[in-house]
């Protein structure tokens, strides 16, 4: 492996580990006292932080959908997704693994099924009792428009200063619609590292967390470059 590709794959997982650790681990530890709004904050602020810190070296995706949307609208090349979706599934599962050892520091914490906020549809998986439907809607279009927002922003001709911004706020915006509905995906990272360790129904759900977030990515990455021109180059800054 080149030094270059290290140093990006190195920045991918650590930025997804923070997206997880800080966005979950807002909802398991504080959410209680934080509410929706609390949690929707926390995983604006992980994209937001990690984007201005590591989007120079690693364009900061954080996530296998916009990994995908970049690949579709030609800003990234194709010999480098798997290798990002790897980095970015490691993060996120490593970051589940902290998280349940820190959750583990209260008695009984895992009594209630749920225990690491993972996703999930249906009577048992969603927060709210929504329907597989009301999941794939919320995942396949919010995973979209979340894409879509990036490659604007992120695009040659915007002002490169606030794209993380932007980010941050739309993914912050996309938590409030949807955490009831299914605690919010739109990235298939997020949800492989809490449903690995909470089993049971979420775990059975996980391939819908993974194709229905990267169906709305790779619409995102043909829709943009087809609907608004091309942008040169991988300028992305989440």
């Amino acid at each position: 492996m080149d030094r270059s590709l290290s140093r990006r794959l190195s920045a991918e997982g650590i930025g997804t580990f923070w997206l997880v650790l800080g966005g979950c681990g807002t909802a398991v530890l504080a959410g209680d006292h934080v509410g929706f709004l609390g949690v929707a904050l926390a995983f604006g602020l992980t994209v937001l932080t990690m984007a201005y810190a590591f989007g120079h070296i690693s364009g900061g995706h954080f996530n296998p959908a916009v990994t995908l949307g970049h690949v579709l609208a030609r800003r990234f090349p194709r010999k480098d997704v798997l290798p990002y979706m790897a980095a970015q599934v490691l993060g996120a599962v490593a970051a589940a693994a902290v998280l349940l050892v820190i959750a583990n520091g209260k008695p009984d914490f895992a009594s209630d099924g749920n225990f690491l906020a993972a996703n999930g549809f249906g009577s048992e998986g969603s927060p709210e009792g929504y329907n597989f439907l009301a999941a794939a809607v919320v995942e396949v279009v919010l995973t979209f428009g979340f894409v879509m927002i990036i490659l604007g922003a992120t695009d040659t001709r915007a002002h490169p200063a606030l794209a993380g911004l932007a980010i941050g706020l739309a993914l912050t915006l996309i938590h409030l619609i949807s955490i009831p509905v299914d605690n919010t995906s739109v990235n298939p990272a997020r949800s492989i590292g809490p449903a690995l360790f909470v089993g049971g129904t979420w775990l059975r759900q996980l391939w819908f967390f993974i194709l229905a977030p990267l169906l709305g990515g790779g619409l995102a990455g043909l829709a943009y470059p087809a609907l608004f021109g091309k942008a040169a180059g991988d300028t992305s800054a989440a």
